[in-house]
């Protein structure tokens, strides 16, 4: 079993910054694909991107060029940098992860942190 446990989140404004990250804990083997999701009430959630086994990090189209996604190997944190930020970004942001090919590939995720909310004033 893995656990992810998120923080960092906060109330910003219009155009501000912030930096979510997740911690990943548990009996960890192997390589792992992450992902940044984020849901809204009411609404589906969305995969805002992450890194896949073989490295590749990718992002929805409306994150790019302002969200950027690292990982620390060191310590099995995984962060999103989130700038320029809108109201259209509130959210409670959740980070996931696999380690299963075939579920990694298909941005498929069996372990899910508790969310961190993220709020944007207008």
């Amino acid at each position: 079993q893995i656990q992810l446990m998120e923080s960092g989140g906060d109330s910003v404004e219009g155009g501000g910054s912030l930096r979510v990250s997740c911690g990943a804990s548990g009996y960890i083997y192997g390589d792992l694909c992450w992902g940044w999701f984020r849901q809204v009430p009411g609404k589906e959630r969305e995969r805002v991107g992450g890194i896949d086994l073989d490295g590749d990090i990718n992002y929805v189209d409306s994150v790019k060029g302002r969200f950027t996604i690292s990982k620390d190997n060191a310590t099995n944190t995984l962060h999103l940098e989130m700038n320029k930020l809108t109201p259209g970004d509130t959210a409670m942001y959740y980070c996931a992860a696999d380690h299963n090919y075939v579920r990694c590939a298909n941005h498929r995720y069996n372990f899910w942190g508790q969310g961190t909310q993220v709020t944007v004033s207008s």
